[in-house]
């Protein structure tokens, strides 16, 4: 609350930042958004809290001066004019529409359900459809952290896109990320895709060159293409949904002998979390309140999973965020056996071919 009140509802990163150095607490004060005067000792201990936080610096000039507070690399992300600002998801993640369903945890344990449904009445997806207010707060949130992690997944995964003429990003909202990519590879044919029930989201969509936005419905096909774009969409769902969605993409790339291309969080073993081991089972926990059944899941789950929905090989690619790249190819149509004695050792050899 102290972060989203302060660092981002007041602007403070952004004040400190237009200065272009640390300043004083009354500095801070004068220069905040209000109709009266800002009380200090209020604004004093928010900051003291986020200062022990790391959030932002404190440091006592050696001539006795008023203390100064400056920005951290963890405030540069909260700045409003950020290239990457996280802002946007700190806003959504703290509203009082997003926090309401962690109080339905412990009725979800008791009786099941869904948190967000048991908090507000209906599945998320249909809230947003019917709140534009929300709608907007999601869908800005979703932008901010698509931009860094679709950096990290062009600058890491780069080779991967080289040989593909058409993609299609499914569940791929206002279409950012496609975007992106088809800029770095004017050569692909981009095809953003959301379900036609989220009109909400094709209306609030922009136009991109090289890219068509089209309404379909990921649970019943899925165009024919060389490669398919599942960026943070199967957490959101399900084992028997993911199925679903995962059986269309196998149809849809068989064709065309293509790929699938997953970018999601991979659980590790609690002793080699890495540095994003805390907020993955904290993104975890988010599924819980906020999806219909989602969750994250271990490279385990992620292997059955595949393999169940007709997936023979996968590729586990790190990038420096948190989500990982799952790379897929389908099971080949037909496989052939041979099997030749070796009198030499007494054993056969086994021949696959497809």
């Amino acid at each position: 609350m102290a972060l989203k009140s302060s660092a981002v509802e007041l602007r403070i990163a952004d004040i400190i930042h237009s200065h272009g150095r640390p300043i004083t607490l009354s500095q801070l004060a004068a220069s905040l958004e209000s109709p009266t005067s800002p009380d200090i000792p209020y604004l004093f201990r928010i900051m003291r809290s986020l200062v022990r936080k790391e959030i932002f610096t404190l440091h006592h000039p050696s001539d006795g001066g008023d203390a100064l507070y400056g920005l951290t690399e963890a405030s540069k992300w909260l700045l409003h004019g950020s290239q990457f600002s996280l802002a946007p998801m700190v806003i959504m993640e703290n509203h009082p529409w997003q926090l309401a369903p962690w109080h339905y945890l412990s009725a979800c344990v008791r009786e099941g359900g869904i948190a967000f449904e048991k908090a507000h009445g209906c599945e998320m997806w249909d809230f947003a459809s019917k709140n534009a207010a929300f709608n907007k707060i999601f869908n800005d949130a979703l932008a901010c952290t698509s931009k860094f992690i679709t950096e990290a997944l062009l600058r890491e995964y780069r080779d991967g896109f080289t040989n593909i003429e058409t993609l299609v990003d499914v569940g791929g909202g206002t279409g950012g990320a496609m975007a992106e990519i088809v800029k770095s590879y004017p050569h692909i044919k981009g095809i953003n895709s959301t379900r036609s029930c989220h009109r909400h989201v094709i209306a609030a969509a922009d136009e991109y060159p090289g890219v068509t936005h089209v309404g379909g419905d990921m649970f019943q096909s899925i165009p024919a293409v060389d490669a398919i774009l599942l960026k943070c969409v199967l957490h959101d769902w399900s084992d028997e949904h993911c199925m679903k969605i995962l059986q269309n993409c196998k149809r849809a790339v068989a064709e065309k002998k293509g790929k699938i291309v997953i970018v999601e969080i991979v659980l590790e073993e609690e002793d080699d979390c890495g540095v994003f081991g805390n907020t993955k089972m904290a993104y975890d926990l988010l599924m819980m309140a906020h999806t219909t059944g989602g969750k994250e899941r271990s490279e385990a789950e992620w292997c059955t999973l595949l393999k169940e929905a007709g997936f023979g090989r996968y590729n586990i690619i790190k990038i420096p965020t948190i989500p990982s790249v799952i790379e897929a190819f389908p099971f080949k149509k037909h496989l052939s056996l041979g099997i030749k004695k070796c009198t030499l050792l007494g054993c056969s050899i086994i021949h696959a071919r497809t």
